[in-house]
C-alpha cells in the first residue's frame, strides 16, 4: 500500500523521514494509508458538500483548542486565516462560546464540538436536532461527527509519537 506525502501526522509531530519514528509508523502502512486517507476526505474532500472547508478548519481548530494541541491549533489557524477568517473569528472560535460572533451555524458546529470533544455520552436527539435546525443534513452531521473523531485521534497520535520522540 503506497503513502501519499505528506504524511499529515508526521509532519504535525515533527517526524523526519528515515528517522527511527518514521520506520517505527512504516511499519503499519495500511494505518498511515487510511489516517492519510480520512485527512483527505474529510479536511480536503474534492467536494465539501455541505460543510465547508471554512467550518470544517474551525473545527478543527476548536479540537484542537479543547485537546490543548499547539501543534494542530498553530496549522488550522493558518488554514483558517488562509481562507480568509479575520481575528475576531479565530478569537471567537478558541475562546467558544465566549465573544463568538460568527453564524449560529458555526456556533451549533462548535457546541457539537465541544459536546463530542468533551461530553460525547451526553448526546442527544436533541443536538441532532439542533444541528438540523441550523441547516446540516445527515450526510453533514456524520461529517461533522467523523471529522471530530478523526481529529481527536490524529492528536492522540502525535502526543503519543511526541512522547515515544522524548523517550528515545
Amino acid at each position: 500500500m503506497t503513502i501519499a506525502e505528506p504524511d499529515i501526522i508526521n509532519q504535525l509531530a515533527g517526524i523526519i523521514a528515515g528517522s527511527e519514528l518514521a520506520d517505527l509508523r512504516g511499519t503499519r502502512p495500511e494505518t498511515q494509508a487510511f489516517a492519510r486517507g480520512s485527512y483527505l476526505a474529510l479536511l480536503e474532500p474534492d467536494d465539501p458538500a455541505g460543510v465547508s472547508r471554512l467550518e470544517r478548519e474551525a473545527i478543527g481548530l476548536r479540537v484542537a483548542t479543547l485537546e490543548r494541541s499547539q501543534v494542530v491549533s498553530d496549522f488550522h489557524t493558518a488554514r483558517l486565516l488562509t481562507l480568509g477568517a479575520d481575528e475576531a473569528l479565530l478569537a471567537g472560535i478558541v475562546a467558544f462560546p465566549d465573544g463568538f460572533t460568527g453564524s449560529e451555524r458555526l456556533a451549533a458546529l462548535l457546541r457539537h464540538v465541544d459536546l463530542l470533544t468533551c461530553s460525547s455520552r451526553n448526546g442527544s436527539p436533541a443536538e441532532i436536532a439542533n444541528l438540523r435546525a441550523a441547516g446540516l443534513s445527515a450526510r453533514d452531521i456524520v461529517t461533522v461527527s467523523q471529522l471530530i473523531a478523526w481529529l481527536s485521534y490524529e492528536i492522540r497520535m502525535i502526543a503519543t509519537l511526541h512522547a515515544l520522540a522524548g523517550a528515545a
